[in-house]
């Protein structure tokens, strides 16, 4: 066996992600200053440490032993999703986090269950060993990672189920489920929709037809779309500068720490600030990819391309949220929003990355 050796790791990989969480910390302090939650910026330099650390230790466990314990880590991921039902902490609406008795700190479970769906998904079409996915296989595989996805649903949290059937999705695409399935799917979904709207909490309605049509209800459903807009598109060419957004101090932009924290940039920072960040983001999808190209066997390119989908799904969804482009939902930007749950998950996802390309030579 290969000796593994840190200069396998993928630094400038590794030095973009960085890139990107420098720029949340300083958006951070700048979003929350005068507020009572200034400290978050300093709480956020500590969560990215954390992860940090976290990426180091998964570094240390051969994927391959991951993989095989996929079935006891889904069965616990489900039981933990179940449990935040019985001692999750409501806030803002859901039941998503459950607090770490005597740390202060709230883990948000869905956030961590995502690897678990990764590494769910490699697994299942690793073993099927076919170049051309099966429908029934793609059902069986699209049952298991509904189950979570429905109970991530129900806190209620759309944003996070989504970023599941993306990972689901792009293994089904490469595993090589046929175009004529893809189109009957597309079909029975499109179908669907007016019935699934029925269903929809009325709070998840008003945020589609707000969506459609802000101004319907600019205090209400609409507040939230209107103020980042206008964030947005006041920030012109070169931005209003550090700490001098209007919008942002004047609270007119909510959260600008979390969800809208790419909003509260882009006033700040301009479209040349939001055309080098977005680049930075896709550098770092573009190496994830490249590790995906260069893995020894199936399951390692199935694991990176997962964390690709991942990734990408919450740069697509909070991007084209704040910019109107989609409804908003509750989704952290990645690396850059504030918050532990969601720093810790994003870089133990790294770690999946960095675990699959230090083995690339290991027989």
């Amino acid at each position: 066996m290969r000796r593994l050796s840190l200069r396998d790791i993928d630094w400038t990989l590794l030095l973009v992600v960085l890139i990107i969480c420098a720029a949340g910390v300083v958006q951070i302090y700048s979003a929350t200053l005068g507020t009572d939650s200034h400290s978050a910026w300093w709480k956020q330099i500590l969560y990215i440490f954390g992860g940090l650390i976290l990426m180091w230790v998964i570094l240390a466990v051969d994927y391959h032993t991951m993989l095989h314990h996929v079935p006891l880590l889904y069965i616990s991921s489900v039981v933990a999703l179940l449990g935040t039902y019985l001692i999750g902490q409501a806030a803002f609406g859901s039941r998503r986090w459950i607090p770490i008795p005597g740390t202060g700190i709230h883990l948000q479970v869905s956030e961590f269950v995502k690897l678990v769906i990764i590494l769910l998904v490699a697994r299942y079409l690793t073993e099927l060993k076919t170049d051309e996915l099966d429908i029934r296989e793609a059902l069986k595989l699209a049952g298991l990672v509904l189950i979570p996805a429905a109970l991530v649903l129900k806190q209620p949290d759309l944003g996070t189920a989504l970023t599941y059937i993306a990972v689901l999705v792009v293994g089904a695409f490469l595993a090589g489920l046929n175009w004529k399935y893809v189109a009957v799917i597309a079909v029975v979904a499109l179908l669907v929709l007016p019935i699934g709207y029925q269903f929809m909490p009325e709070y998840q309605k008003s945020r589609l037809v707000s969506f459609i049509s802000p101004e319907q209800d600019p205090q209400g459903a609409g507040y939230q779309l209107i103020q980042s807009q206008i964030a947005i598109g006041s920030g012109g060419p070169l931005g209003k500068g550090l700490t001098k957004g209007t919008q942002t101090k004047l609270r007119f932009l909510p959260v600008p720490s979390k969800d809208f924290v790419f909003a509260a940039f882009a006033e700040e920072q301009g479209f040349v600030g939001v055309v080098v960040m977005l680049s930075l983001y896709f550098v770092m999808i573009m190496r994830i990819v490249q590790n995906a190209q260069t893995a020894s066997e199936r399951s390692g390119m199935y694991i990176c391309m997962g964390v690709a989908a991942l990734l990408l799904s919450h740069i697509l969804i909070n991007v084209g949220m704040v910019a109107g482009l989609m409804p908003v939902t509750g989704i952290p930007l990645p690396f850059m929003s504030a918050g532990g749950s969601s720093i810790w998950s994003n870089f133990l996802a790294l770690g999946l990355v960095g675990n699959v390309r230090l083995r690339r030579f290991v027989n």
